[in-house]
C-alpha cells in the first residue's frame, strides 16, 4: 500500500532535486498509473514538497503553483485510468516477459533457481532470443492517450 507521494519534479538534465511544482503531463500520468495501479494512496496523499522558482516572489504565485500542480494529476490521473481500463501497458510487459511462464523463467520466478543453475543455463545456450522492450511504442501509445484527452 502507498503513502503519501513526493510529488515535485526536477529538471531532467540536472543531477539533483530542484523541487519545482509538478506540470510534467507525461510523469503525472506516470506517476497515477503506478498510484492506481498500486490501489491508490492510502492514508495520504500527494505532497508537493517544492517551491515556486526565484522569479516568481509573490504570494499569487504559489497560489498558481499549486493549481498548475493539482491540474497536473488531474489530468495524469484521467490518462493513466484510460491506459489501465484498456490494459495497453499491461498487454506489452505480460508479452515482453512471458518468457517468466515457462520453463527457467518459471523456475526463477518460484525461487527455484540457483545462481550456478542460472550460470549453467547461460553457458550453455546457443542462441539469445530477447524481446524489445518496445519503449518507443510505450512512449508513443502514452503520447496518443494525452493526445485523445485534449481531444475531447
Amino acid at each position: 500500500m502507498l503513502g503519501s507521494v513526493d510529488a515535485n519534479q526536477g529538471h531532467p538534465l540536472l543531477g539533483w532535486d530542484t523541487d519545482e511544482f509538478p506540470t510534467d503531463i507525461y510523469a503525472t500520468t506516470l506517476g497515477m498509473y503506478e498510484i492506481l495501479k498500486n490501489s491508490g494512496l492510502g492514508r495520504g496523499g500527494l505532497n508537493f514538497d517544492a517551491k515556486v522558482r526565484r522569479g516568481s516572489f509573490e504570494a499569487e504565485d504559489l497560489f498558481h503553483a499549486h493549481i498548475a500542480g493539482m491540474d497536473s494529476f488531474a489530468v495524469g490521473l484521467k490518462v493513466a485510468k484510460a491506459l489501465l481500463d484498456d490494459k495497453v501497458l499491461e498487454d506489452i510487459v505480460a508479452d515482453r516477459y512471458k518468457s517468466y511462464d515457462h520453463g527457467v523463467g518459471l523456475d526463477i520466478v518460484q525461487g527455484n533457481a540457483n545462481f550456478s543453475q542460472l550460470e549453467n543455463y547461460a553457458l550453455n545456450l546457443s542462441k539469445i532470443e530477447n524481446k524489445s522492450g518496445k519503449l518507443e511504442q510505450i512512449k508513443a501509445t502514452i503520447n496518443q492517450y494525452l493526445l485523445n484527452m485534449y481531444a475531447k
